[in-house]
């Protein structure tokens, strides 16, 4: 377990898995709020939900980087 959160903080894993986060996410958020961002009919509740939809890819993203890390080796 130390070693795959060691993998999984490692500078190149945070900023690949970041940009694919930022990338996928905001696709997310258009399609599923970009309605609502256009008439700024937003609730608090849904600035929640946008904000955890980045973190799903992120998340997706770190734990493939650290698979593929750990199978090359």
């Amino acid at each position: 377990m130390d070693k795959w959160l060691m993998l999984v903080l490692r500078r190149d894993s945070v900023i690949r898995s970041g940009k694919v986060a930022l990338f996928v996410g905001t696709i997310l958020v258009t399609i599923n709020y970009g309605d609502k961002l256009i008439t700024g009919n937003i609730l608090a509740a849904e600035w929640i939900k946008m904000i955890l939809t980045y973190c799903v890819p992120y998340c997706v993203s770190s734990y493939a980087s650290v698979t593929a890390i750990l199978s090359a080796r």
